[in-house]
């Protein structure tokens, strides 16, 4: 293993603490359904998502959990596998681990509690984007660290290439 790959994965590892360390404090600060308004538009709040984002599937019986536990396995693997091949590289590794990470992270939550503790609630008067936590931040961003490195630095880099 290489120090740079070790490097990625430590991001990823550092994206499983953060999310386990908040997710930890605020299940022993709130209990299930409480919440505590920080300011006029976003509210800690303790919830529990058995299904995926935005709550798709979370009303079905419990088959969606080791669905959800076999995806991530599969999925964590196959970011593994891509990170290693790009480690080189910087943005597209780095998004990679991020979402590694928050895969890992809301992966324990299923394992262990059968459901993601969720606690982040951002809202304008009654209207509201659904709770979410730090390992769904880290793959958004991760995400979007993907899609800079495929539409901007991989075309900008394919542009380059045709002009010279």
């Amino acid at each position: 293993m290489t120090a740079r790959f070790a490097g990625w994965l430590a991001v990823a590892l550092l994206v499983v603490g953060a999310d386990q360390l908040t997710k930890y404090l605020i299940t022993g600060w709130l209990s299930y359904g409480q919440s505590w308004s920080v300011t006029p538009y976003f509210d800690l709040v303790l919830v529990y998502n058995p299904g995926a984002a935005f709550s798709f599937l979370a009303d079905h019986s419990g088959w969606q959990r080791w669905f959800f536990i076999v995806l991530t396995s599969a999925v964590s693997t196959w970011l593994i596998v891509l990170m290693r091949r790009h480690v080189a590289e910087v943005v597209l590794p780095l998004g990679l681990a991020l979402i590694l990470g928050g895969a890992i992270g809301n992966l324990i939550d299923r394992v262990v509690l059968g459901a993601v503790v969720d606690f982040l609630y951002f809202h304008a008067g009654s209207h509201g984007f659904p709770a979410f936590n730090v390992a769904d931040s880290a793959i958004t961003a991760g995400v979007v660290l993907m899609l800079i490195d495929q539409f901007w630095l991989v075309s900008r880099a394919a542009r380059a290439e045709k002009q010279a």
